[in-house]
């Protein structure tokens, strides 16, 4: 059945080409529509070869800077701020209720916060800082007392 299927196909080719009205057109057609598939082809190919190489080229770097640089120490003002912008990035954390204060690569954390697990939470992601070297953790939930600076 398939063998019949193939003569079937390469016959009616064959009368499409070969037509004694249209064949010559259509011969002419296909060699100039052949080679014009095959270049847009090959474009493709060459633009996947491309982005396959700059995916590679991108992981590589990704792997080869996976970790930040050491850095010299940011003074206290510098770090203050780092900190500031890591842990109120998220929405959720009340910024006028927190203060945060640099010493010599001591960060102290000061204020009420609603939630005890934020107060982990910001913990965590000030000691993340690169240049924090200690976090003293003064946050408290309401109607807790303050702990006392030790």
């Amino acid at each position: 059945m398939l063998r019949l299927l193939r003569y079937a196909s390469l016959g009616a080719a064959l009368t499409y080409f070969f037509d004694p009205q249209n064949g010559r057109r259509r011969r002419a057609l296909a060699m100039d529509r052949i080679p014009a598939f095959l270049r847009g082809k090959a474009r493709h190919a060459e633009r996947l070869g491309r982005t396959a190489q700059s995916q590679a080229y991108g992981a590589t770097q990704k792997l080869k800077h996976r970790q930040e640089e050491d850095k010299p120490q940011p003074d206290d003002v510098t770090l203050a701020r780092k900190v500031e912008t890591e842990i109120f990035r998220d929405a959720e954390v009340p910024k006028g209720q927190i203060n945060v204060n640099a010493e010599n690569g001591v960060v102290v954390l000061r204020g009420e916060v609603e939630q005890p697990e934020l107060i982990r939470d910001l913990e965590k992601k000030t000691r993340n800082v690169q240049g924090v070297r200690e976090v003293e953790n003064l946050l408290h939930a309401p109607g807790t007392p303050a702990p006392a600076k030790s």
